[in-house]
């Protein structure tokens, strides 16, 4: 039996035997295409900022009219009349996903007219026929209750309906596609355990789909969010109207979008870090390894810049 010698460069002495081998010196690729693309877009970022430096705007206006007692009443009407349009279209939703899967041709047939209606007019124009519904009908009158129109379709009932109802069409389509994900063979098994119609999809079918169904209505609150935006048609003081109240009388017109526009962001910025944490607990049983938080983000990307710190030293 042969020993097995190592090739040793010529002009070089081998090592002694037991020497470890030298650390590998590991040089980090030079990306410079990153860097110009980087100048580039602060150039472009500096550009913008000094074309608005230059504009007649008077930006003292922002964060003193940021915390006005309009504004801060004007944003808890827009939150008020989102998370309840919100719940009202989820609610909705399930009702007629739930009519839509039925057997039963006349429901079936009631739910696809629905979300045809209220998924293909625009929202502006429900809004509108919401706020407007007393020139068809003067009173009210349901037998037990009787009032003028006018009274009983309040701006914030008008913005309601017209923000719930539009979103109980999108979210039917939403529950309809989560209960479908869930597998034919999981309902198969409760009803092989004695489980009814109704149990079965409060137990077993509507916790798993919720996986699915999660991140669109994520979605679809911040967007409701935005068009909550639309109710200033029906007299609604949200957010918008407020900005709107103060600029006609202090002329400061494109300040105060700026200021509506910056809790806007706000709002979204937290909802979407809600619905980040609330996907995250509903991904439990399918994953793994759950994503990361952005605090551990930040913290895996600082561990990798003192890294490459360290290997260029």
């Amino acid at each position: 039996m042969t020993d097995k010698i190592d090739k040793v460069p010529a002009g070089a002495s081998p090592a002694p035997a037991g020497t470890p081998p030298e650390a590998i010196k590991a040089i980090p690729v030079r990306h410079y295409g990153r860097w110009i693309a980087g100048v580039l877009v602060v150039a472009l970022l500096a550009l913008l900022g000094f074309a608005f430096s230059q504009g007649d705007v008077r930006w003292a206006t922002v964060p003193e009219k940021l915390f006005d007692p309009s504004i801060l009443s004007g944003l808890w009407h827009t939150i008020l009349i989102s998370v309840a349009s919100m719940a009202l279209g989820l609610v909705l939703g399930i009702v007629f996903a739930i009519m839509r899967l039925s057997k039963n041709p006349v429901t079936n047939g009631v739910a696809w007219l629905y979300i045809w209606i209220f998924r293909g007019t625009p929202v502006y124009v429900q809004l509108l026929i919401w706020f407007n519904l007393a020139l068809i009908f003067p009173i009210f009158n349901i037998g037990f209750y009787k009032d003028e129109m006018t009274d009983v379709m309040t701006p914030f009932l008008a913005a309601l309906l017209g923000l719930g109802l539009n979103e109980g069409a999108y979210m039917a389509e939403i529950v309809r596609a989560g209960i479908q994900s869930v597998d034919e063979g999981q309902t198969e098994a409760a009803h092989a355990l004695g489980m009814s119609q109704g149990k079965t999809m409060r137990r077993v079918i509507l916790p798993q789909s919720m996986r699915v169904i999660i991140p669109p209505t994520g979605n679809e609150f911040i967007n409701m969010l935005k068009t909550s935006s639309l109710v200033v048609a029906v007299q609604y003081p949200d957010l918008l109207r407020a900005a709107q109240d103060i600029a006609s009388t202090s002329f400061a017109v494109m300040e105060m979008f700026f200021v509506a526009s910056i809790w806007y962001l706000v709002l979204t910025t937290v909802f979407s870090i809600g619905q980040f944490y609330l996907e995250r607990h509903y991904a439990k049983g399918s994953l793994r390894s759950l994503p990361p938080t952005p605090w551990q983000k930040v913290k895996a990307n600082l561990s990798r810049l003192s890294n490459r710190e360290a290997v260029a030293k």
